[in-house]
């Protein structure tokens, strides 16, 4: 912000790595108080009886530096003597558990298991990583993406890491949803007197954001606030960064583009964020912003997050 400091506070929706990695950039320019993380537990599932949250890990390890640099999720570092003794027993491999990470999990494996809601035991984690910004479970309820293949039904985790993404995708759902509810946290984030914006961090729409969206009362909440909503287009040139989603949207019979990602969002979304190879791309309906959206470093990450709170700025008095 060339030292002119943000005022409001931020909630940003946030899923997988692309995700992170922006939650990181404005994690460096806002107050801890300022700043509350969304973060899509679809992903959530149990292997070997242990509680995994991948998502909101990905947003742990990024947040406190732990991350593996290398795959953008896990830690870095990383030794694999649990997997190693797993294969010699022959048990199921086809989820990578590293040793530090293994820690986390049975950790909040217990304290679930003690009462504990995951709001509770994120905190507790992001706490003993250093991190000060609030990192929030859309809900504590159970949601479960379920991926409808030409395969069959297919659990999100099996679709993505055991299947490689590789059957072809129908359609999605996200299981439970209707039976759920946002935290306190989360409504108290979206529901703030002060909140400047609302961002949809670069995470795939229907893999990450979808499913918190799904949550009643959440996308309502949205709609309501007279605050503009940002979104960062996942897709670039065509391609997706990281992860199926260009694939997933020619399955589903959409161009992979930033106008389909627009229309997507339509309704929901005020400002697009596009980037610098997107820059003659046409869509109605929402305003265009370009600017450089790879994030290869950690100042790409914070360049980003300055351009979209600059953003922000200029969208006040000019929203829904």
């Amino acid at each position: 912000m060339n030292g002119a400091r943000f005022t409001g506070k931020i909630a940003a929706l946030c899923g997988g790595v692309g995700g992170a990695k922006l939650a990181l950039g404005l994690s460096h320019l806002l107050e801890p108080d300022q700043l509350s993380i969304i973060v899509n537990t679809g992903d959530d599932f149990e292997h070997f009886g242990l509680a995994i949250s991948p998502d909101i890990d990905t947003v742990i390890y990024t947040l406190s530096g732990e991350v593996n640099p290398e795959t953008g999720w896990g830690r870095k570092d990383e030794t694999w003597r649990f997997m190693e003794a797993l294969t010699r027993l022959g048990g199921e491999t086809w989820f990578n558990l590293g040793d530090t990470d293994l820690a986390t999990h049975a950790f909040r494996t217990g304290r679930l298991a003690g009462g504990a809601g995951l709001t509770d035991v994120t905190r507790e984690i992001a706490r003993a990583m250093g991190i000060k910004v609030a990192i929030l479970p859309a809900t504590d309820d159970p949601i479960r993406t379920v991926v409808e293949t030409d395969e069959g039904a297919l659990p999100f985790q099996r679709y993505f890491v055991g299947r490689q993404c590789q059957p072809a995708v129908r359609s999605l759902r996200y299981e439970n949803a209707r039976n759920t509810r946002p935290t306190p946290q989360v409504v108290a984030a979206l529901e703030a007197p002060d909140l400047a914006a609302i961002v949809i961090c670069p995470s795939n729409p229907f893999l990450s954001v979808e499913p918190i969206l799904a949550i009643p009362g959440i996308r309502e909440r949205i709609e309501a606030r007279d605050v503009p909503v940002i979104a960062i287009s996942p897709i670039i040139a065509g391609q997706s960064i990281k992860g199926p989603l260009g694939k997933m949207m020619g399955e589903f019979g959409m161009a992979s583009d930033v106008a389909s990602i627009a229309d997507h969002y339509r309704g929901l979304v005020d400002i697009l964020v596009v980037d610098e190879a997107d820059r003659e791309a046409v869509f109605d309906g929402t305003k265009k912003r370009v600017t450089k959206t790879l994030m290869k470093t950690l100042d790409d990450r914070i360049a980003l997050a300055d351009f979209v709170l600059r953003t922000a700025i200029d969208a006040k008095g000019d929203t829904k």
